[in-house]
């Protein structure tokens, strides 16, 4: 089963925008995007605004920015999930996104690796 081409012009604008981190994948879901490289989620798209991953590493410096993180409601409870804004600023080109892109897939591959075993009790 072959699939739409994306043309919308703001997911196109945020592939470009991450392109620092080689091919982008845009792909559909829950009525946004998630952007991948290599196969990583690096990126999702809703509500017209682009969250980046992030972890317990890199979530304070994009907050010491002014990020907004991902939030939605389920079951009559805020959710949320290890996605934040960039600075507005990092949406104006490649080149000013290019730190923050690479902290997103910081977080991308540390969310790959498998947690660190516990030592056995005897």
């Amino acid at each position: 089963m072959a699939t739409k081409p994306i043309t919308d012009p703001f997911v196109l604008h945020a592939c470009e925008l991450l392109s620092c981190l080689g091919p982008v994948k845009a792909t559909r879901m829950f009525g946004g995007y998630g952007l991948a490289v290599d196969g990583m989620n690096v990126a999702i798209i809703a509500w017209d605004t682009l969250f980046l991953k992030t972890n317990t590493e890199t979530a304070p410096r994009f907050l010491a920015e002014g990020a907004r993180a991902f939030e939605y409601e389920a079951r009559g409870k805020t959710m949320s999930l290890h996605y934040h804004t960039p600075p507005e600023e990092a949406l104006e080109s490649p080149a000013l996104m290019a730190p923050w892109a690479r902290l997103a897939l910081q977080a991308a591959v540390a969310a790959r690796q498998p947690a660190p075993r516990r030592a056995k009790r005897s």
